[in-house]
């Protein structure tokens, strides 16, 4: 073999060695760049989560879920319901004689009542006091949650008193005896005042009443399904 010859398979050998470096390199920077990529698409898929802050010490019960037991509800209820309500103050004129042009007839036949008796309490009245033909009414809230000269409470004061007041086992809801109707936990009275006081931090006898009426849907007094609907149950 000629000098020239070696010199050529020399210099081809040189370069196929270039050539596999280069080519392993390549690989190399490739695969490691695919297996960064592989973990990058990795973490940005990995999946969020919507965590809710622990409430503090300063949260209200209005911005936390509570939970209402029924019992404790009807607790409430029955201290506040009554047997007796005044409803439309102009309906007490009715002769009650089926009159066909009748404007106190109600659709279904019945009248428009002036005031309503029932045999267990069954009303929360959002009257503060009501006069119709000669009777008048004073509803237990306004008088042993506020008292005398009292305008406004807060709520403590609100849960107090209200927890004093004598409990009745009223129509509607479970049913509760008054020897274990003693309020021991104040957290459904407390959600309670948060709902009259409708973010307010005292209650007055006219928010109240106010607040009594837009609950009850616009009737005169807040019957059981009404006041367990306010509390969420």
């Amino acid at each position: 073999m000629t000098p020239s010859s070696i010199r050529i398979l020399f210099f081809v050998g040189f370069v196929c060695a270039q050539v596999t470096a280069f080519s392993t390199s390549l690989s190399t920077s490739f695969d490691a760049k695919t297996s960064c990529t592989a973990v990058s698409t990795s973490q940005s898929r990995r999946p969020t989560y919507n965590v809710l802050p622990l409430s503090s010490s300063a949260t209200t019960s209005t911005e936390s879920i509570v939970s209402v037991d029924p019992k404790e509800a009807v607790k409430l209820f029955g201290r506040l319901a009554e047997k007796y309500i005044m409803l439309d103050e102009t309906a007490g004129m009715c002769c009650y004689s089926a009159c066909s042009d009748c404007e106190y007839r109600l659709p279904d036949g019945g009248y428009r009542m002036a005031d309503q008796s029932a045999a267990r309490p069954k009303w929360i009245p959002s009257y503060v006091r009501r006069t119709v033909n000669g009777k008048d009414h004073t509803t237990r809230w306004s008088s042993e949650l506020f008292g005398e000269g009292v305008t406004a409470i807060d709520q403590t004061t609100f849960c107090d008193k209200l927890v004093q007041m004598t409990y009745a086992p009223p129509l509607g809801g479970p049913y509760l005896a008054a020897s274990g109707a003693a309020v021991e936990d104040p957290t459904t009275a407390e959600l309670l005042f948060d709902i009259l006081a409708d973010g307010k931090e005292k209650l007055t006898k006219a928010r109240m009443s106010m607040r009594l009426k837009q609950l009850a849907g616009g009737e005169e007094g807040m019957t059981w399904p009404k006041f367990q609907a306010a509390l969420g149950l």
